[in-house]
């Protein structure tokens, strides 16, 4: 059989995500985030699709180094303002039965107890259809917010994760057991009390006794997500993570990243095929050659130059430099970022080359734009030569970018063999990753230790972590 393909849209509570500018199009719904209609109606559409999921991406600071405040990321709405995006699930999972949610939280300013109950009660609402994706938070205005002078140190903030998995573990899978609750109207219990425990957790940066106040839930511990390409990064997710979102800038690149992490999963005693791989992928697809072209010619005239710098946090503004001046005259560039122009050029890189790649649409090795058959072949290539399981799919316009992906790209991957031909009632998101019986944390993984109550007073040693450069990746991801 060959691999189907996992498929989530890529979304966030805000205007402007990713792709930024296009928010003014006169098609494009993203100014409706603030309305709940929104959210139903795209949850409609993607379980219409049969999507696996809506991927939530979140950050909780703004972007505030280009030109050295936050006035340009308001003026484009790059990803302020934006809202929680925990609060859209219920309303999603109220008009849907089978869609999944993955959503971002970080875990380096809020205390585990209380998001251990919200997850809870999310994988309650949702009949088990709800995933974690763990960040640490990179933005140093994050860190303010709470209180820090700047952002705690790279991996420190995986150290600090760690330990919060631990908690969550403890409190998920350990302070209740799975028969604890008995609703037994005629003695009056709903709770057997010797089935339920305190975790008295003391550690290095976090002090909770429990018991978790949430019983247990379909799937105990939602599926963990992971957006990471540095070394520290893929030590925890061979710890912890259950689907990775990675990258790269060739096949190479990316293949070497799963190879990483699937080793530091050994290294785990995990079974290294208890990580599935997905990567951010730009399709834009239309019934012919010239669909596509005029596709791509309005959405290229929309584009924001400023949202993408004030997205990458530049510290160069270079829409201030004539289109000549060579890249070495700049003060503060860093000529190493922009290597693959000089490589594709044979020249020195200018300034305009610089401008010209930010007025592009990341068209790297997983952006593809051209008919159904010519997306297929891109997709299969993705899976068979990558080794990719899934992709999390970049939005240009909002539904139209869903709405193509669902009439055009799956009926020709379903003629292949490559996208499922329905959902499985009552599966949870688990097991629509892993397989039917799946709906639980495998026996193998870190977590599942937390089973055994002696484990409680008992914690697997921290995870040893020392700086390192990162591997090699076609996006900065939320790390």
């Amino acid at each position: 059989m060959p691999k189907q393909l996992h498929v989530n849209l890529f979304e966030m509570n805000c205007v402007s995500h990713i792709v930024h500018g296009l928010w003014v199009h006169p098609d494009n719904n993203r100014h409706r985030f603030n309305d709940i209609d929104y959210w139903t109606e795209l949850a409609q559409l993607l379980e219409h699709g049969q999507f696996d999921g809506v991927f939530l991406a979140d950050v909780i600071g703004a972007y505030d180094g280009f030109r050295d405040g936050v006035e340009t990321a308001l003026r484009e709405a790059v990803q302020i303002p934006s809202n929680d995006p925990l609060l859209v699930i219920p309303a999603m999972a109220a008009v849907t039965q089978h869609l999944g949610f993955g959503v971002t939280f970080s875990t380096t300013y809020e205390p585990p107890f209380a998001f251990a109950r919200r997850m809870s009660t999310l994988d309650h609402l949702t009949k088990g259809r709800v995933g974690w994706n763990i960040v640490t938070s990179y933005l140093p205005n994050a860190a303010r917010n709470f209180g820090h002078a700047d952002e705690v140190a790279h991996d420190h903030r995986y150290e600090i994760a760690d330990e919060y998995l631990d908690v969550l573990y403890k409190l998920w899978e350990g302070s209740w057991d799975d028969d604890a609750v008995i609703v037994d109207r005629a003695n009056r219990v709903y709770t057997d009390p010797s089935k339920v425990r305190y975790i008295h957790h003391e550690g290095t940066h976090f002090r909770v006794a429990g018991p978790h106040l949430t019983q247990p839930s379909p799937q105990r511990t939602p599926v963990l997500y992971q957006a990471t390409g540095s070394r520290a990064g893929i030590a925890f997710a061979g710890r912890h993570a259950e689907v990775v979102f990675t990258g790269g800038a060739t096949q190479a690149d990316v293949r070497a990243n799963i190879a990483a992490m699937r080793a530091a999963a050994v290294e785990q005693g995990r079974d290294p095929a208890g990580i599935k791989f997905v990567v951010q992928a730009g399709i834009i697809v239309g019934k012919d050659s010239d669909a596509v072209a005029a596709k791509l010619d309005a959405y290229r005239r929309l584009l924001s130059v400023e949202g993408k710098l004030v997205h990458a946090m530049s510290k160069v503004d270079y829409t201030r430099y004539p289109r000549d001046t060579p890249l070495a005259q700049v003060p503060g560039a860093d000529p190493s970022r922009w290597a693959r122009l000089a490589l594709a050029g044979g020249s020195a890189v200018t300034v305009g080359d610089v401008l010209d790649a930010l007025a592009g649409f990341d068209e790297d090795r997983f952006f593809v734009a051209g008919t159904p058959e010519i997306v297929a072949d891109a997709v299969e290539r993705w899976l068979d030569e990558d080794g990719i399981d899934g992709i999390n799919l970049r939005q240009y316009l909002s539904f139209e970018t869903a709405r193509d992906f669902i009439e055009l790209v799956i009926p020709e991957l379903r003629r292949r063999g490559r996208y499922r031909d329905g959902y499985v009632p009552g599966e949870t998101l688990r097991e629509r990753l892993f397989g039917a019986g799946h709906a639980r944390l495998p026996a193998d993984h870190h977590g599942a230790r937390y089973r055994d109550p002696v484990a409680l007073s008992h914690p697997a040693a921290p995870l040893r972590l020392v700086d390192a450069a990162p591997l090699q990746a076609n996006a900065r991801m939320q790390s």
